[in-house]
This record gives C-alpha cells, sequence and structure tokens, in this order.
C-alpha cells in the first residue's frame, strides 16, 4: 500500500491544500503555518515521492495531481509553489468543482524558456539532470541556492530549505529527474486560459526562476486571473515575506466567509 503524507492543522473554516516545489516536502512552510492556522484549516502534504511520501516512483504531472486529490477535502483553496504549482493548476483544470480558489505562487504554467516566453534554458534543466546522476545532493543544494539569490535574507532562507530538505530523506533520483521532466516539458498556458475559478499568482521581483516578465504576459492572457508582485523576494517569498505573503492569503480567504 502507497501512503502519502498528508496532515491536517488549524482551525479556519476555509480549507488550504499547500503543495511544496521541487526537491522539498512539506515542513518548508514551517514558517507561516502559526500564522495561516488561526485563519484556515491547512492540509500539509508532501508530493508523492517526496519527502515522506517516499513509497512512490516517478510520475507525470497528471498522475500526480490525481493521487494528491484522493486525499483532499471536498472542496479547498489550492496553494503551489514552484512545482507545487503545476500539481494545483492541473487539479483546477480536471476538477473546478473541488477548487475554490487557485493561489500559485512563484510558479509559471510554462518553466522552460520558449520562443518569446521567458523561462529556464532547456539545456539548464537537462544539465540538472545529468548532474543528478553524479552529484545529487550538491545538485539539490545548488537549485536551492538559486531560489533565495538576490533577496537581504538570501543565505539565512537558503540555510532554511538546506534543513528542510535534510530533515527528511533524499527523494529518490528518478522522482527528482520526474520532477525536472515536468518543469522541463509542461505547459499549461493556453490550457489555463479557460480556468473559471478565482485564481491569485504571487511572484517575487527578484525571482530567478520564474522571470518577472511573464507577470505581464499571464495579465493579458489570463484577465480573470489577479497577479501580486512582493518587490524584495526571489523564488522563496512566503520565507522571505511570511508577513505579505499571509496577508495577501487572508484577504483571499475573507471572500468565502
Amino acid at each position: 500500500m502507497k501512503n502519502l503524507w498528508w496532515q491536517a492543522v488549524g482551525t479556519g473554516n476555509c480549507h488550504l491544500v499547500l503543495l511544496h516545489g521541487w526537491g522539498l516536502n512539506a515542513e518548508v512552510w514551517h514558517c507561516i503555518q502559526e500564522e495561516l492556522a488561526s485563519h484556515f484549516t491547512l492540509h500539509l502534504v508532501d508530493l508523492p515521492g517526496f519527502g515522506r511520501s517516499r513509497d512512490f516512483g516517478a510520475m507525470t504531472l497528471d498522475e500526480m495531481a490525481l493521487q494528491v486529490l484522493e486525499h483532499a477535502p471536498q472542496k479547498a483553496v489550492w496553494l503551489g509553489w514552484s512545482l507545487g504549482g503545476l500539481v494545483a493548476s492541473q487539479i483546477a483544470l480536471q476538477h473546478p468543482e473541488r477548487v475554490q480558489a487557485l493561489v500559485t505562487v512563484a510558479s509559471s504554467p510554462c518553466f522552460s524558456a520558449r520562443e518569446e516566453w521567458p523561462g529556464i534554458r532547456p539545456d539548464v534543466l537537462a544539465n540538472f539532470q545529468q548532474q543528478l546522476s553524479e552529484d545529487f545532493q550538491r545538485t539539490v543544494e545548488r537549485f536551492l541556492a538559486l531560489q533565495t539569490m538576490g533577496t537581504e535574507t538570501a543565505r539565512q532562507d537558503a540555510r532554511m530549505l538546506k534543513s528542510t530538505v535534510l530533515s527528511l530523506p533524499m527523494p529518490d533520483v528518478d522522482v527528482l529527474n520526474g520532477g525536472l521532466e515536468i518543469l522541463k516539458t509542461v505547459d499549461l498556458r493556453e490550457p489555463l486560459a479557460t480556468l473559471d475559478v478565482p485564481h491569485l499568482r504571487i511572484y517575487g521581483y527578484l525571482d530567478g526562476l520564474v522571470p518577472r516578465k511573464v507577470v505581464p504576459l499571464l495579465d493579458a492572457l489570463w484577465p480573470q486571473s489577479e497577479s501580486q508582485v512582493i518587490a524584495k523576494a526571489a523564488h522563496a517569498p512566503f520565507i522571505s515575506h511570511p508577513g505579505e505573503f499571509c496577508a495577501a492569503l487572508v484577504a483571499l480567504s475573507q471572500r468565502f466567509n
């Protein structure tokens, strides 16, 4: 029996499912958990293959979304950070009736740079995949350092991310590779243009993985969604700017109370 690690905490009427990013686990939300638990019932999840959900091998985005949805409350706000944003978006596309609102954080519907689309160069992602098989702990650490680069608290934030990874067994190389494959190949720009649930997109102005240039492009492509850019944040705005981040979520929840 494969077990997906799932924990519910908090007392709020509004359910909030939190999906972490590549290489990490639900401990990454520790810094905002207490603040949010007074407003929401939080659902903390280790994505399949990551953290305490180690029974799973590499999955497609579709498989990951279905696996997570199986354990979820009937109706919730779905928040996904980075890779988790793609999982939350896929759930919103497949089962909008289960989604009160979609919140994507430092996430892109298309992480890979394409013609006239800013993102991570495909050769950079391919290089990460190759390095994983050679020295995967160092490769994960490099990826984490990229996520905080440029912020005033970069060193401290990177240490926190690293301790989150090291607090639990590392994911298998095939799971990490599978996650990079999703980042390299998935493109949800067009499908999400017709999404009919409230959609809030939160970005870090200094993000080196999801360039701020995507914000106006998606504002135009998805006029029904809202965007918020946190000025001095990079790829992990909830770690560097927890107050501003939580305030945006609490304001969103007040629409449903």
